[in-house]
């Protein structure tokens, strides 16, 4: 009897996922209810009787999301399918899976702060996502918008998603790292700064870059630091930065003549919503396995070849 109905279970799975028959078709045939063939099928799953395989390399970005995942407690990781090592193309497949989460988040009705940093990657996101209302929206740059020679840092993407989305966007206009511990907090002792704070602590998510400390990394091509200073920081043992915030390559802060001067919002007050950062290539390595190890983000947006560089360290 039991053997009867397995074979009957079988063959309902067999014309469902092999067939493409419909449940109603399946009844039709069989002469039997649509809620019985419905359980079938899910019973079928359930046991094992049928088992999905996806022969694409697809499920290999899917399995290394999730051994992130597991490994560093993420909440979120989505790899994008990258076959040959190319920065460029590395950012146009993070733009585009990135862009199609942070779609998701702005769907939402009820959002109404989210902070932003700053960086390519970050702004190649931006240009991807869907243009949408919502007006109720408050963007805060979670970083300073000025160079040391006093120009606009273009890869800042608060207003850029402002345009998108018909919200508020709220900029820092200090530099990311002020010469000294004084001038930092001259800068900080501010209305503007004050509100954003105040702002930031509402935010419901984060969404950041995370770039390497080298001579010639984005902090230095932008304008943020000399190169000399981007030495020094490697001297200390720096690998990554997350909005100027240094670290080593264990994932803890580098503080020794640094991060008194970072005028930044710091990541720990998000600690409980999301950060999820985008960042790939094989150059970045160190930097992302540093954010990882010291849990600065709790979600990572990333390609191919990074992700299985991350999972065999």
């Amino acid at each position: 009897m039991q053997s009867s109905k397995q074979e009957l279970i079988a063959k309902v799975a067999w014309l469902y996922f092999v067939g493409n028959n419909t449940q109603q078709e399946i009844a039709q045939k069989l002469n039997i209810s649509r809620p019985t063939i419905n359980r079938m099928i899910a019973g079928a799953s359930e046991s094992g009787l049928v088992q999905v395989r996806i022969n694409h390399p697809i499920r290999r970005c899917m399995e290394l999301g999730e051994e992130l995942k597991k490994r560093y407690g993420l909440s979120l990781c989505e790899v994008a399918p990258l076959e040959v090592a190319d920065d460029g193309e590395s950012q146009r497949r993070i733009a585009v899976l990135g862009a199609a989460m942070m779609d998701r988040y702005l769907a939402d009705p009820a959002l109404r702060v989210i902070a932003m940093g700053f960086g390519r990657t970050l702004k190649a996101v931006v240009s991807e996502i869907t243009e949408i209302r919502t007006p109720q929206l408050n963007i805060i740059s979670l970083a300073g918008s000025v160079s040391l020679d006093g120009s606009f840092n273009t890869y800042d993407v608060g207003l850029r998603l402002a345009d998108k989305t018909a919200g508020k966007a709220f900029l820092l206009p200090m530099p990311v790292i002020a010469k000294t511990t004084e001038e930092r907090d001259e800068w900080l002792d501010n209305r503007l700064f004050t509100l954003i704070k105040k702002l930031y602590s509402d935010a419901e998510v984060a969404f950041v870059g995370i770039g390497d400390v080298q001579p010639d990394s984005p902090l230095v091509q932008n304008g943020f630091l000399t190169s000399e200073e981007a030495s020094q920081l490697m001297n200390e043992g720096a690998v990554g930065e997350i909005l100027g915030w240094a670290m080593d390559r264990h994932g803890d802060p580098v503080r020794k003549g640094w991060s008194e001067r970072v005028t930044s919002l710091p990541l720990p007050s998000l600690v409980k919503r999301p950060v999820i950062a985008f960042a790939g290539g094989r150059k970045k390595v160190p930097a992302i396995l540093a954010a990882l190890r010291g849990r600065w983000i709790s979600g990572l947006i990333t390609d191919e070849i990074t992700a299985q560089e991350l999972a065999s360290l």
